[in-house]
């Protein structure tokens, strides 16, 4: 079997784990224990190989490691780096500490 078959496998797996954990989250909301506010963190909206997005931190520059974005980095350390939350999709880049996000495709 090639690379390119296991790489496919790997991504729909992932989707479906995907779809999995919002099916949970959509059924025990109490679960989700979000104690940040991603709207106050100063994103910077750009263009990428896929389109517009928005970012935190612009390019070059260095994050603020304010309550807020400490919250969303841990959330979306715990969800493997990928979560949506509030119509929004969220990653994290790899390097780390750069996050982007955009309108969910659902």
């Amino acid at each position: 079997m090639s690379v390119e078959f296991h790489v496919k496998c790997r991504e729909a797996y992932q989707l479906l784990a995907d779809a999995h954990n919002d099916e949970i989250e959509k059924k025990n909301p109490e679960r989700i224990e979000q104690n940040y506010n991603p709207e106050t963190i100063k994103w910077s909206r750009t263009t990428g190989p896929n389109g517009v997005y928005e970012r935190y931190p612009a390019q070059n520059e260095t994050p603020e490691a304010t309550p807020d974005y400490k919250g969303l980095l841990a959330d979306l350390n715990v969800h493997k780096g990928r979560l949506q939350r509030a119509g929004l999709f969220y990653w994290l880049f790899t390097d780390g500490v750069t996050i982007g996000r955009k309108p969910s495709k659902k």
